[in-house]
C-alpha cells in the first residue's frame, strides 16, 4: 500500500509539474502573441500617421503655390516642426485632447520639416543630350574643390553618366553587355556605382541630390557652399553677404540678384540658378512608446499638384528631424 500511495504521489506531482510546464509555456506563448499584435498595431498605426503628415506637408506647398512662385526660407513650409504630442494637433492643446479614444494620440509624438530639394547641386543636370552640360560640370568642380574632395571621382562619375546614355552602336544591343553599360543613378547612394566612394558620399550629401530631371538650383535657399559652387566668382565672404541679404529680404526674381551679391547679372545664369522650387523633400519622425518611425519622401509640386516622386524609411537618429 505504502509503495502504491509513493506512486501515486509521485504521479500527481509529476502531473502537476507537467500541468504547469503547459500553462508557463501557453501564457508565455499568449503574452508573447500579444506583443507581437502590439508591435504589428503600433507599425500600422505609425504608417497612418506618417501617410497623414505627408499629405499635410503636400497641402502646405499646395497653398505655398498659391501665394506666388517664389520660395524662400521665411515661408510656412520651410518651418521646422518641433516634437510635439500627436494629439496638440487635433486638439489644439485643449483639455478635451486627455479625452480622446485612443492612446495612441495620448503618447505619439511628431517632428518633421520640409527641405527645398532645389538648395542643392543636381547630378542630373551634368548631362544635356547625351553630351557633357559644362556649366554644370564646373560647379561641380568648384563643390568638389571646395570639399577637397578627389577630381577624379568626379570624373569618373562623369564619364559613367554618359555611357550610361550612350545608344547601342549599330548592329550592338545594349543587352548584349549589361556588365559593361553603367546603371544611371535614382538616389545619391547610388553614385557609388558610378565611382563616388562612401566617403566623398558623406560629404557630398548636403550639397547633392539626384532628381528625376533637369532643375536650377534655388538661391533663394542654397547654402553657403552651394552658392560659391554655382555662381561663379562668388567667394565665401560674398556667399555669407548674400544669405544675410536674403534673410532680411528674399529675392524676387533673379534680377535682384546682383544687388544683394555685387555681382553682375551675367554671373547668374537663367539655366542655372531660380528663386523658385519644384522639387521638395518631406521628412517625418514619429514616436510611439519605445516605437520610432522615421521616412523621407521626394515630392514634385507643379502648379497646384503636389505629387510623391518616392519614399523611404530611414534610421531613427535624434529626438528632432533635421
Amino acid at each position: 500500500m505504502k509503495v502504491q500511495r509513493g506512486a501515486a504521489i509521485l504521479t500527481a506531482l509529476l502531473l502537476m509539474a507537467l500541468v504547469a510546464t503547459l500553462s508557463t509555456a501557453a501564457l508565455w506563448q499568449q503574452a508573447r502573441a500579444y506583443d507581437l499584435e502590439a508591435a504589428e498595431r503600433a507599425r500600422v498605426q505609425a504608417n497612418w500617421v506618417l501617410q497623414g503628415t505627408t499629405d499635410w506637408a503636400r497641402l502646405i506647398l499646395r497653398e505655398d503655390a498659391r501665394s506666388g512662385t517664389v520660395d524662400h526660407l521665411g515661408e510656412p513650409w520651410a518651418i521646422t516642426l518641433q516634437e510635439a504630442r500627436l494629439n496638440t494637433f487635433l486638439a489644439n492643446g485643449s483639455a478635451n485632447a486627455e479625452d480622446l479614444p485612443t492612446d495612441v494620440l495620448q503618447n505619439a509624438y511628431l517632428s518633421g520639416n520640409i527641405n527645398d530639394l532645389q538648395a542643392r547641386l543636381n547630378v542630373t543636370n551634368l548631362m544635356l543630350d547625351q553630351q557633357v552640360h559644362e556649366p554644370t560640370r564646373n560647379a561641380f568642380i568648384r563643390l568638389f574643390d571646395l570639399l577637397k574632395l578627389p577630381p577624379a571621382e568626379l570624373q569618373l562619375l562623369i564619364n559613367n553618366l554618359q555611357a550610361g546614355l550612350e545608344p547601342p552602336k549599330a548592329g550592338q544591343e545594349r543587352a548584349s553587355s549589361p556588365g559593361n553599360t553603367p546603371l544611371l543613378p535614382r538616389n545619391l547612394d547610388q553614385l557609388a556605382w558610378l565611382g563616388v566612394s562612401q566617403r566623398s558620399l558623406a560629404q557630398l550629401r548636403p550639397y547633392v541630390v539626384v532628381l528625376p530631371d533637369r532643375s536650377t538650383v534655388n538661391i533663394n535657399t542654397a547654402t553657403a557652399l552651394v552658392l560659391q559652387a554655382i555662381i561663379p566668382g562668388m567667394d565665401g565672404a560674398s556667399a555669407q553677404r548674400f544669405i544675410d541679404s536674403r534673410a532680411k529680404s528674399p529675392l524676387r526674381s533673379m534680377g535682384d540678384a546682383p544687388a544683394a551679391s555685387g555681382l553682375p547679372q551675367s554671373a547668374f545664369q537663367d539655366n542655372l540658378v531660380s528663386v523658385n522650387s519644384r522639387f521638395f523633400e518631406v521628412r517625418a519622425r514619429l514616436r510611439i512608446g519605445t516605437l520610432t518611425t522615421q521616412e523621407r519622401t521626394a515630392v514634385l509640386r507643379e502648379g497646384l499638384q503636389v505629387k510623391s516622386l518616392w519614399k523611404e524609411r530611414e534610421a531613427p537618429q535624434d529626438a528632432s528631424v533635421q
